[in-house]
């Protein structure tokens, strides 16, 4: 008896159903697409935070920023041979290595932070920024002039010629300069730290045997920038490398250009037994701000980085649209919600207050109240479902048109200016001041997920805005009476 008066009461009433319903599908749809966007900005987050991390990395280690001393070097120098006059137009180079930051830790701490309670594993890494200038100087010609006669003769004697001081016309300079960032690795555990990020498309990693080898590993961006391929020969500041293999980004553009032994890294920058970054794995990842806490009070002078600091110092066009997906977007979908759960609710108690014979009728014939609300609450839940399979589809074609469209936001990593600036000093292609935000700055193409989870909460607000225009709509047929149908009648 109920599913029939059911199906004949929503034939008859297909228009207002079918609005009821609609109302209900755009709160959803709105509500699945900022869940499925915003889940798509963590993912993009995520992303940019493990490219300079590391896999399984949970936090880094970098020394405490400290004020420039009075009588530091105010900016790069480079050398150039001097050259005769036969040697015009040579070509020249000279490569500039340095630490990142000029901020490094001795590699001993790396022990020490190992032995750290909740600590699982500590690799030490040594990032350089090497900027390299290669051009010629071509010298130029002094040439001398023979003016006229006239009263000024000068010394050439009274009425004689005169001639003018020499000048020095052409001549110059014509220099490049390039810069990428070099990744001292510890080869023995390559599990942890820069490389851990990026697999080996083409050639091979370095072995545990090759800690001082000559060997490199090449980002796949830059191999493809100066053309290197293995067995190509990286050269810096005049020692060759043998370039072994290329490594492709799991995820996200690297941010290191070159991968080197530690040792051979901490030679360039002359640099023995330092590293400039600390990474470290916690035994427990619900405990990583504990280690955090252990380690700066344990190990003085040192700035503890975990990826939650990291997360706070994004910025750029991915923090903006994270912003407003996470604030604007949620505001903008629970006032929609509200406003179709009201609209449904007043629609369905209009449709009652429409039916006073019928519902009069009913009672007169015996039926009781909570079979009258009975009867309206199912027929709202039958509206809220259909909404809610609506509104389903409807999201699921945004977040499909957000994936396909994949808009490109850029993601930019600051310091996070706690504990005296240790920020990204620590990551690989940090860079040094006046360098970071470049070095920092990444492409990532936007996705919209939908998991299972937010399917489950559209069917929840369904059911929900059912229940609540059910409720309201059932309140006001309870209180009918027979009389009042009687009235309606007259």
């Amino acid at each position: 008896m109920f599913g029939i008066y059911l199906k004949r009461e929503l034939g008859r009433r297909k228009k207002a159903a079918l609005v009821i319903a609609l109302g209900l599908a755009l709160g959803i749809a709105l509500v699945i697409t900022v869940n499925s966007v915003s889940a798509g900005m963590t993912q993009a987050q995520d992303k940019v935070l493990q490219s300079l991390y590391g896999l399984g990395t949970d936090m880094t280690v970098t020394k405490a920023r400290t004020a420039p001393s009075a009588n530091s070097s105010g900016g790069p120098r480079f050398e150039f041979d001097a050259k005769g006059e036969d040697d015009d137009d040579s070509e020249q180079s000279s490569d500039r290595v340095s630490t990142q930051g000029g901020q490094v830790l001795k590699a001993a701490l790396v022990t020490q932070v190992a032995d750290q309670k909740g600590v699982s594993a500590a690799v030490g890494a040594l990032t350089l920024n090497v900027t390299k200038v290669d051009g010629s100087f071509t010298q130029g010609k002094a040439q001398s002039s023979t003016g006229g006669s006239g009263g000024n003769g000068g010394q050439g004697g009274p009425g004689g010629g005169s001639t003018a001081a020499p000048q020095v016309q052409g001549g110059g300079a014509s220099f490049d300069v390039n810069s990428y960032s070099v990744a001292g690795v510890d080869v023995t555990d390559q599990d942890l730290g820069p490389l851990a990020t990026s697999k080996i498309s083409s050639g091979v990693t370095f072995t545990s045997a090759q800690g001082n080898a000559k060997v490199a590993v090449v980002s796949k961006s830059y191999a493809k920038e100066n053309s290197y391929k293995v067995g190509s020969t990286l050269t810096i500041s005049s020692t060759k490398y043998k370039v072994i293999g290329i490594a492709t980004p799991d995820s996200s553009d690297s941010t290191t250009d070159v991968y080197l032994p530690l040792k051979q890294a901490q030679t360039l920058a002359d640099a023995a037994d330092q590293v400039t970054t600390i990474y470290v794995k916690a035994t427990d990842s619900q405990q990583i701000d504990t280690v955090k806490a252990t380690i700066q009070k344990n190990i003085s002078g040192t700035t503890v980085t975990t990826s939650a600091d990291l997360a706070e110092t994004v910025s750029g066009s991915l923090s903006t649209a994270s912003n407003l997906a996470t604030s604007v977007g949620k505001w903008l979908s629970i006032a929609v919600l509200v406003a179709a759960f009201l609209v449904a609710a007043l629609l369905t108690s209009s449709a009652v207050s429409r039916r006073v014979r019928e519902f009069g009728t009913l009672k007169a014939l015996g039926w009781p109240s909570r079979r009258v609300t009975r009867q309206v609450v199912g027929e709202s839940m039958v509206n809220g479902l259909l909404g809610g399979a609506l509104g389903i589809g409807l999201g699921l074609a945004a977040a499909y048109t957000v994936t396909a469209i994949s808009p490109k936001l850029t993601a930019e990593l600051g310091s996070t200016g706690g504990g005296g600036g240790g920020g990204m000093g620590g990551g690989p292609g940090g860079g040094g001041p006046g360098q970071q935000s470049a070095a920092n700055t990444m492409e990532i193409a936007l996705s919209a997920p939908v998991s299972v989870t937010t399917i489950a909460l559209a069917v929840g607000l369904a059911v929900a805005g059912g229940l609540i225009a059910g409720a309201m709509g059932g309140w006001r047929a309870s209180r009918m009476r027979p009389a009042d149908a009687l009235r309606s009648v007259s």
